[in-house]
């Protein structure tokens, strides 16, 4: 069984086709999947989709690119779905704060406005107690800079589509972070991302899709990428690892419950 611990269900390639989506990742062997929403109003749809589907979890956060559009009462939403204070939401299915973090390679927000919100989501991570899923693109340094400041989040930090080389894994690993992985690693100029796939232990590494994005090979520029394409990622992450395919699913799985707080099946 997989787990694809990072995917967006409510957006528009995707949710005018869930039925047959999560079909598609039943029989992939992919039985769970954590939908990230970006927004609350994103958060709003997502809890929906989770209602109906208890195969389907959520994480909820602002995402960076939307930092410059964020208002005091969207900040003050996002306390309130993750504090219980919301109608409706169905319980025990919110497994973290995110995703959050900084972008730098884009100018869609400066980046103090990026930081001023990604550290509520911080603060707000440390009250509630749960674990944080992290964007960093073109910033990780920085990131892991304003991570120190908050040591109780030291081990409930992950690291999403990494992207980087080992150097950098080794810097998040080092303040107890972890590594999620997309098809990424299966892409043709991907060296450096594979020696970090490998350099990464066994207890700290998961599998995601981050679709509808990063459709991983064979299905790179042919299908929009679905939770069912994890398996993939998975089989080439096991290959590179010199695993065998089925123990590391197993493995990336049981990380997955672990860091999620995801009752095993």
């Amino acid at each position: 069984m997989l787990t694809d611990t990072h995917c967006h269900l409510t957006y528009h390639d995707l949710a005018s086709q869930i039925p047959d989506v999560l079909a598609r990742a039943a029989d992939a062997n992919v039985t769970r999947m954590i939908t990230v929403a970006t927004t609350p109003a994103d958060a709003r749809a997502a809890i929906a989709l989770a209602d109906a589907h208890p195969q389907v979890h959520v994480a909820a956060g602002i995402h960076p690119h939307e930092a410059a559009r964020v208002s005091t009462d969207d900040l003050g939403a996002l306390a309130a779905l993750h504090r219980g204070q919301w109608p409706g939401a169905p319980a025990g299915r919110l497994a973290a704060v995110g995703e959050t973090g900084l972008d730098f390679h884009y100018d869609f927000a400066p980046a103090d406005v990026q930081e001023r919100v990604f550290r509520f989501q911080l603060e707000l991570a440390c009250e509630v107690g749960r674990p944080v899923i992290i964007h960093a693109r073109k910033a990780e340094e920085r990131v892991c800079e304003i991570l120190a400041d908050y040591p109780s989040l030291a081990g409930r930090v992950v690291f999403h589509c990494f992207s980087c080389g080992v150097d950098v894994a080794r810097r998040v690993l080092d303040g107890g972070g972890w590594l999620s992985f997309t098809g990424v690693v299966t892409f043709k100029n991907a060296d450096m991302v594979r020696e970090a796939a490998v350099f990464a232990p066994a207890d700290r590494i998961m599998v995601e899709t981050d679709a509808p994005y990063l459709s991983p090979e064979p299905v790179r520029k042919i299908r929009v990428c679905e939770p069912a394409f994890v398996a993939h990622t998975a089989r080439r992450l096991a290959e590179l690892r010199g695993a065998a395919f089925e123990a590391f699913a197993s493995q990336t799985t049981t990380n997955a419950e672990r860091f999620f707080g995801l009752v095993p099946r």
